[in-house]
């Protein structure tokens, strides 16, 4: 077990490691001298920290994340954006980086737009969500493909290799919502959808380890 990061896939209650000198990490917990599984996911050891990443599961929101999400409805004061959560998600006019008139919200965003949002806040009332940084805002062209919001990490990569991979070779603009949608927009819907295939591929095949090679090697085959 010493490969750094080595990757396979775990199920709940498998024994990932024993003996003290290992830590339990994300999606492990220690019973006695062994650190056993809570999630299906894939195993990694990083240093005698053991860690499981999920593949399955809904998407726990997290102060700081980037999201893609679908205006469901309007108050008099901002937008309720659904973001695949079980609570609530809003914007309030205060986050919209230019001055909004409260009697045309539905002319900055209506209802069944999609925008890029920054969760700046969770309470309970729900979960609070911005549009004052680079990059967010309303999505009016390109195409919006869903995938498991656990394989978001997958996706964009250690340091974000994966998905520079995917722009560098595609000539896309891509924004990953760690909710696990993701907003392409290319030249043309061919580069688009060359793009969505390829994350496709690596969303498909998160379990792999050398996966940026076996991506690599999927460009090569599928050069346009």
């Amino acid at each position: 077990m010493s490969e750094k990061n080595q990757r396979k896939v775990v199920i709940p209650g498998e024994v990932l490691a024993k003996g003290n000198e290992y830590l339990p990490g994300e999606g492990t917990e220690r019973r006695g001298s062994e650190i056993i599984s809570l999630k299906y996911g894939l195993f990694e050891d990083s240093n005698k920290l053991i860690k499981v990443i999920p593949l399955s599961g809904v998407y726990q929101p997290r102060r700081g994340n980037v999201v893609i999400g679908k205006v469901e409805n309007i108050t008099f004061n901002g937008w309720v954006i659904n973001i695949g959560t079980a609570e609530t998600a809003f914007i309030s006019i205060m986050e919209i980086p230019r001055f909004v008139n409260k009697n045309e919200l539905e002319s900055v965003m209506d209802i069944g737009e999609m925008v890029v949002a920054k969760i700046w806040s969770i309470n309970k009332r729900g979960i609070d969500l911005s549009l004052k940084s680079r990059g967010l805002g309303k999505i009016d062209e390109g195409i919006i493909l869903a995938i498991n919001s656990n394989r978001v990490p997958r996706v964009i990569g250690k340091e974000g290799s994966m998905i520079k991979l995917i722009k560098d070779e595609t000539g896309c603009e891509i924004t990953v919502g760690q909710n696990g949608l993701i907003w392409i927009k290319g030249d043309s819907i061919e580069k688009e959808l060359h793009a969505k295939r390829a994350i496709l591929f690596v969303a498909e095949h998160s379990f792999l380890s050398g996966l940026t090679e076996e991506l690599k090697k999927w460009f090569d085959e599928n050069r346009k």
